[in-house]
């Protein structure tokens, strides 16, 4: 081999999914002499083949969460230390696969990256989730059970109290994420929630910033903010609430100057869009053009508040990928939570992208 030709089998080794036009301007040259160069490897059996991996169209890959969710409704008021009288209902949740879901109503192509038990749960979870997206990259595993998560609600809907057994996740490591590596670098977008390991974020993330793809961060709640890393660049969309953004920056977030300090401490970090979402207070987001406060919309009646922030995130998600500007990427996050805090179901039923413009133009 020629001086040239190590070159080029070394870019290659490097990263194998480069285009040719990509490692003709890395190298130095015009395309078609790298073209040549590529050939002559070919023939000399120094390289098998290329891996050109293409964008596919709007697909978006979640990785994170898959679960079983069961809800108890109290008829009155909480008491402690006794039982309580309560109506319970069960449906499919997790965050990754809750976006997944509402990604898929919105129309775009999605897949679940997820780990489960060969469980009956996982036959629940693939029989209503497989309308909205493809689950092929989700693993069952024997000997493991899959994910449930128990919410106890006051009867006006608000949260009182959550319970999650989610550590089937920790066997979600960047070694079994990684045997996906073809299909994540072919996606258009990649979402991962902190039910995954510190290490399999940090994987990933490295992954995104690396090959440019862009990356949305969901915490899942303040004691897993440790699950994410002090370096965000490579995260194009950190959402989070006021308690997970305290709990990760070891901050207050009291009054709206702490809301807007904790915004930029984020966006310093690396993080190049942050929203930190305050309920009934709306949300503080920014970029590197500036940080300001969005009013919540108002809401009649709260039916339940579970998956409201997972339908948040997934229409930032949407309206990103729409090419939407960044005030009304933040109001379409803004109209679907609305949308499915006024919902009994985690992932509102008649969600459309048609529907959601409708909603965000009454709005505007």
């Amino acid at each position: 081999m020629n001086q040239k030709e190590v070159e080029v089998l070394e870019l290659i080794r490097r990263n194998p999914y480069l285009s040719q036009q990509e490692m003709a301007e890395r190298l130095n040259m015009s395309r078609p002499s790298l073209a040549n160069f590529i050939s002559n490897l070919m023939r000399q059996g120094k390289i098998l083949g290329r891996a050109y991996v293409l964008p596919e169209e709007k697909t978006v890959i979640s990785i994170g969460g898959a679960n079983v969710d069961r809800k108890f409704l109290m008829d009155r008021p909480a008491q402690m230390g006794t039982s309580n009288p309560a109506s319970v209902s069960g449906s499919v949740g997790g965050v990754a696969r809750n976006v997944a879901e509402n990604l898929g109503r919105l129309g775009h192509s999605v897949k679940l990256l997820s780990i489960v038990g060969n469980d009956p749960e996982w036959n629940l979870i693939e029989a209503a989730s497989s309308p909205f997206m493809s689950t092929e990259l989700t693993k069952a595993m024997d000997g493991l059970s899959t994910g449930t998560y128990t919410a106890i609600l006051e009867p006006d809907g608000e949260m009182l109290l959550a319970m999650a057994d989610m550590k089937i996740y920790d066997s979600l490591t960047p070694d079994h994420i990684s045997k996906n590596d073809s299909t994540l670098l072919s996606a258009a977008f990649l979402v991962i929630d902190l039910n995954c390991p510190l290490e399999t974020v940090e994987y990933v993330r490295q992954l995104a910033l690396a090959n440019k793809i862009p990356l949305a961060v969901i915490p899942v709640s303040a004691p897993k903010m440790d699950r994410l890393g002090k370096d965000l660049a490579g995260i194009s969309w950190l959402i989070l609430n006021r308690d997970e953004a305290s709990k990760f920056l070891q901050i207050p977030i009291e009054s709206m100057d702490d809301w807007h300090k904790a915004a930029q401490q984020l966006l310093d970090q690396g993080a190049e869009a942050v929203v930190i979402t305050g309920g009934k207070d709306g949300a503080i987001a920014g970029n590197s053009e500036g940080i300001r406060h969005y009013h919540a919309m108002q809401v009649d009646h709260v039916a339940d508040v579970t998956g409201a922030g997972d339908a948040f995130s997934s229409a930032i998600v949407h309206s990103v990928m729409d090419g939407q500007e960044f005030e009304s990427v933040i109001h379409s996050g803004m109209v679907n939570a609305a949308k499915t805090l006024e919902s009994n179901a985690t992932v509102r039923h008649e969600l459309t992208a048609i529907l959601l413009q409708k909603e965000l133009e009454e709005l505007q």
